[in-house]
């Protein structure tokens, strides 16, 4: 028997278990209802996107200069830059490389190429030649959009490239055009779409986009998602998210800030598409920078802030001096702050709940694979859960392996996430025997997270299991060890891996950035985590860095910790 939340689970009376979990199968169930999800096979993520209505007025804002995309105007410059795309011979089925920070054009590009049935790739802009040239061989680009100083790679690599401006010249009618990016200038003003040849069916089916996986634990794979993903994403994570918050705000009257990156999954699906879907604002910056960040807020009256973990203790840290110099006024606009992406630490959420108590806090859980998504926090007043990424969207289905055995699990016990549900990618990118190993013959997508879900059906990650630790036959999760480091009043940031050793298998490795002027030792960092976790799951050995490498969406790469690591040794 197990008690979970007061309520107590006999594993051996099937009819203890809560409705949305099936003893006999292992499968847990959305505990929300089923959504309809659109039936017509011809039916492409732009046109779905477009044909949804709203009360919404103003669509994309560039941050630094306050120009805007109205949403009666965004509709036809997508259609004008598909045009204009044709005209440079782009058609059904192929690919254009998208390698350009955040910027009003981003989510004009993306439609502009769905639109015509082509696919689209997004790149990190800071992406070194080398990982061009791998993208391009994999994906076999016609025509890429670019910045400036990327423009010669893809010409030695025999790419047609755009050249694509830093700021927002050619949407501002005050500001005269200049020849530098003349190519760009007429692509997104053609306005010659009426005279356009008529349009390829498009299937659901058909593939939208080619989206990386991260790579943080192997290599990088493309995942290639469908049109059906796109809309499945925004009717399953964003408009029904939407949806459960309307008797306190409508979806027009919200305001994003947006400087997670549109390359990324979670920033593509949500900002760069879903949200635009619904009529909302999205203010849009090409990086963070925790000043602008907070100027923003003030100025555009920003209602929703997405982050990803490194950024919460920082966001703290100027939330409680602008209570103390300002009164808090910068913040009270804001009512809902998320993230995602990586796991968070217990203090630096509750350090954030008590500084910002008006504020709705959650966590979210999505994959590449999974065109984000997954599960998704809600508060209510009977019950606040800061601590787990959320419930099961609708129409997604889980289940939880144990990792050593195989068997199903049930709630509160964990294992390996499985998800099935209409976002899950069609496979990866000519890669038929990876697919194969990441997704089984019935559709069960195979996340790698090491999770349980708990007897009121909210789902908490664990680790990642290619990056657990295996010390002596036990199984040690970095992310606890983090949890535990990140506690200590004098450590700033902490990352954890596993380095071989012959006579434990493996042994777990902090990376420690101390605080300015502390004086912590190694043995203090040892003996600190030694008094609150069981004997095998101590740190082994400590070093000192001045910052942890992540990913852009956060994650911490422990990749690079343990090949730092071992080119030392």
């Amino acid at each position: 028997m197990s008690t979970l939340n007061n309520k107590t689970i006999d594993y051996h009376n099937k009819q203890s278990y809560p409705h949305w979990y099936s003893p006999e199968t292992g499968i847990y169930n959305s505990t929300y209802p089923p959504i309809n999800l659109p039936s017509d096979p011809f039916l492409d993520a732009v046109s779905f996107l477009f044909s949804r209505q709203h009360e919404g007025v103003t669509a994309l804002i560039d941050a630094p200069s306050g120009i805007s995309i109205p949403y009666s105007e965004l509709y036809p410059l997508v259609k004008s830059f598909a045009s204009g795309l044709h005209s440079k011979g782009v058609s059904k089925g192929d690919v254009v490389l998208v390698l350009l920070p955040n910027s009003v054009y981003f989510p004009v590009i993306i439609m502009g190429v769905m639109y015509l049935g082509a696919i689209f790739t997004p790149m990190n802009p800071l992406s070194s030649v080398t990982e061009i040239k791998k993208r391009v061989t994999d994906c076999k680009p016609c025509l890429a959009f670019t910045a400036p100083e990327k423009e010669e790679v893809f010409q030695k690599l025999g790419v047609g490239a755009i050249r694509v401006p830093e700021g927002v010249t050619y949407l501002d009618k005050r500001s005269p055009k200049t020849g530098n990016f003349s190519d760009f200038s007429k692509l997104i003003s053609c306005h010659d779409f009426d005279n356009m040849a008529p349009r390829p069916l498009i299937r659901q089916q058909d593939t939208a986009a080619i989206m990386y996986s991260s790579g943080t634990t192997g290599v990088s794979k493309g995942a290639v998602i469908s049109h059906g993903n796109f809309i499945a994403m925004m009717e399953l994570f964003v408009r029904f998210e939407v949806s459960q918050y309307k008797e306190f705000y409508s979806p027009s009257e919200i305001v994003y800030l947006v400087f997670l990156p549109m390359f990324h999954i979670y920033g593509l699906c949500h900002f760069a598409i879903g949200m635009l879907s619904l009529g909302s604002t999205v203010v849009v910056m090409s990086k963070y920078d925790v000043k602008e960040v907070v100027k923003a807020i003030e100025k555009y009256k920003i209602t929703h802030l997405p982050l990803v973990p490194p950024i919460l203790a920082a966001l703290t840290k100027v939330a409680k001096d602008d209570i103390e110099g300002n009164g808090g006024k910068t913040f009270q606009s804001l009512k809902q702050i998320s993230w995602g992406a990586a796991p968070s630490s217990r203090k630096m959420i509750e350090d954030l709940v008590q500084t910002l108590p008006h504020i709705d806090l959650i966590q979210g859980y999505g994959m590449t694979e999974s065109t984000a998504i997954g599960a998704r926090g809600l508060n209510t007043k009977k019950l606040r859960n800061y601590f787990s990424v959320g419930l099961l969207a609708p129409n997604t289905h889980a289940k939880v392996v144990d990792c050593s055995t195989g068997s199903l699990l049930p709630p509160g016990k964990s294992g390996e996430l499985w998800l099935k549900g209409p976002g899950i990618m069609k496979g990866y990118l000519n890669d038929p025997e990876t697919t194969m190993s990441a997704i089984d013959k019935d559709g069960w997508l195979r996340t790698g997270d090491i999770v349980y879900i708990n007897q009121n059906g909210y789902l908490h990650i664990i680790d990642r299991l290619k990056e657990m630790i295996k010390y002596k036959g036990f199984q040690i999760a970095p992310a606890d060890l983090e949890t535990v480091l990140t506690s200590h009043p004098e450590i700033l940031e902490v990352g954890v891996t596993g380095i071989p050793d012959e006579e434990c298998g493996e042994i777990p490795v902090a990376f420690v950035v101390r605080k300015q002027g502390s004086k912590l030792s190694h043995k203090d960092v040892m003996d600190y985590v030694a008094s609150q976790v069981a004997p095998y799951k101590k740190i082994r050995k400590v070093i000192f860095t001045n910052s942890i490498p992540k990913s852009p969406a956060g994650k911490i790469l422990r990749r690079e910790l343990k090949e730092s690591l071992t080119s030392k040794l």
